[in-house]
């Protein structure tokens, strides 16, 4: 009988866990989930109400490289894989960012709304009311990581909502404006793989860095920075698993086209009649009849950059790998994550706004410690992001002031010791 008690209390009790789970896990990420649910209800009202209002146009304000993308991933559903990079997909990236939509494209084809893109007999797509709170919640894996890392630097419950509101902010230039969750899903992954290399567990910090490379390779540029922190007897196998999944899709994408899949990812044409042209611009091979040019080459030149940085860096965390690290690693470890995510702005020959948004997103939680340093670097994040929509003309007009204030926010956002040198531990 005392038995059947106890094993009755314990019941109870792992009933009452259960339970409680979900609240539990709420209570501890109330502050994303918030600010995902604000970015949503913001966002499908700025695209279908107010802002075509404020505009004086019929037609919803909608992100138009996401119908490409839609494109790409309603051909890999249908088992089209040879059609991934042929027109009117336009896909430059890796495979995952069409994967990562087919969840949702399935329930639109389900729904029989068509993915016709924008135009004057189709002001309203009915799949943007499907498509817009799909992808701005996928997007949204950028702010639970954020608050996660957050609440491993011991930043309280104050500081995690400021940071919330600050990188929703920012996100809003990813998603809601550009339509570009493939980059959001891709830096949410990384940051998850940095915490878990910070528990140690390189295993999982390998995967879900494969998963972000296959997704969207722009995460290659943290890959130095995250690799000096490996112990050199699990380095191998760490970049092996970091290297499978997207070594997987474009596999199977160049055996079914492979010139398409060549020449979209070696390339990787910008266009510099729609975008923001840089001084670069002038020393990329041009393409399209001189209205594109290759901005393969340039990101190949910053991944340069970013091992350098990561070999001046990487020499202080010595005895930090393979062993948990403290607050003060993680910090300067996100810092330099940032720094290296910056330099894709600092090369690219022709940029748009949202490339602006992972090292914001990224520098961001590494100042979260600190009210000293999260509000500065928050405000100036917020302005970049928003001053960062203007079209100005000009090479040098719009390039110099955005690398600037990229600069500046990363500099409000350092963390003692990310600039200077530090006793190396041996």
């Amino acid at each position: 009988m005392g038995i059947e008690l106890g094993r009755a209390s314990t019941d109870r009790s792992a009933g009452g866990d259960a339970g409680r789970a979900i609240p539990r896990w709420v209570d501890r990420r109330l502050w994303p989930l918030l600010a995902t649910i604000g970015l949503i209800a913001v966002g499908m009202a700025s695209t279908t109400w107010w802002g075509p209002w404020l505009l004086g146009k019929p037609a919803w304000s909608l992100p138009d490289d996401l119908w490409a993308t839609l494109a790409a991933a309603q051909r890999l559903l249908h088992g089209n894989l040879g059609g991934l990079y042929t027109p009117p997909t336009r896909l430059i990236t890796f495979p995952g960012a069409a994967v990562i939509l087919i969840p949702l494209v399935a329930v639109i084809d389900a729904a029989g709304v068509s993915l016709q893109v924008q135009n004057a007999h189709n002001l309203h797509p009915a799949a943007w009311l499907l498509a817009g709170p799909y992808e701005i919640a996928l997007s949204a894996v950028a702010l639970f990581a954020a608050d996660a890392l957050a609440e491993h630097l011991g930043a309280d419950r104050a500081k995690r909502a400021a940071l919330a509101g600050a990188s929703a902010v920012a996100l809003w230039s990813v998603s809601v404006r550009w339509g570009h969750p493939e980059d959001a899903a891709a830096v949410g992954l990384l940051l998850y793989a940095i915490l878990a290399l910070s528990k140690a567990r390189t295993g999982r910090a390998a995967w879900l860095t494969g998963a972000a490379v296959a997704i969207q390779p722009l995460v290659l540029l943290a890959l130095p920075v995250v690799a000096v922190v490996v112990e050199p007897r699990r380095l191998a196998g760490f970049l092996a698993r970091a290297a499978g999944p997207a070594a997987v899709l474009l596999g199977a994408a160049a055996a079914a086209n492979w010139s398409a899949t060549f020449h979209a990812v070696t390339s990787q044409p910008n266009w510099i009649t729609v975008d923001q042209a840089t001084p670069w611009a002038s020393l990329a091979p041009h393409a399209g009849n001189g209205q594109a040019v290759a901005a393969g080459p340039a990101r190949i030149l910053a991944i340069l950059v970013a091992c350098g940085c990561a070999l001046v860096a990487g020499r202080r965390w010595r005895a930090a790998r393979g062993a948990p690290w403290s607050p003060d690693v993680l910090a300067e470890v996100l810092w330099w994550t940032a720094v290296a995510l910056a330099l894709r702005s600092l090369f690219e020959p022709v940029m748009v706004a949202y490339y602006l948004w992972p090292a914001l997103a990224v520098a961001l939680i590494a100042a979260s410690r600190s009210w000293s340093r999260l509000i500065p670097a928050s405000a100036a994040a917020v302005v970049l992001t928003l001053v960062s929509q203007l079209t100005l003309h000009g090479a040098w007009s719009w390039w110099t002031p955005m690398v600037a204030g990229l600069a500046l926010t990363l500099y409000l956002a350092r963390t003692p010791g990310s600039l200077q040198a530090t006793p190396v531990e041996e």
